[in-house]
């Protein structure tokens, strides 16, 4: 993990389909500060699609995307 990771929460939703990774991932972001950042874990295949979406959406900024052996993670820095 790099620096921003260590820094960041990391929020597992692996095991989860659709839409379910996006809703827990706006209400979690919900909750946090303006600028805070969190990475979202994901299995669903559709999360590659459905995670930037949110973020152009919302106003978000995704900061990373990386495939990982079992899904894709994604860094979100909240909007504000």
């Amino acid at each position: 993990m790099t620096d921003v990771a260590a820094a960041s929460d990391v929020y597992d939703l692996r095991g989860l389909k659709c839409p379910l990774p996006v809703l827990r991932t706006r209400k979690r972001l919900s909750a946090m500060a303006a600028g805070a950042a969190l990475w979202v874990e994901t299995t669903d295949p559709l999360a590659v699609i459905d995670i930037p979406h949110f973020c152009r959406e919302d106003g978000h900024v995704l900061e990373a995307s990386e495939r990982l052996a079992d899904g894709h993670r994604f860094l979100i820095r909240k909007a504000g």
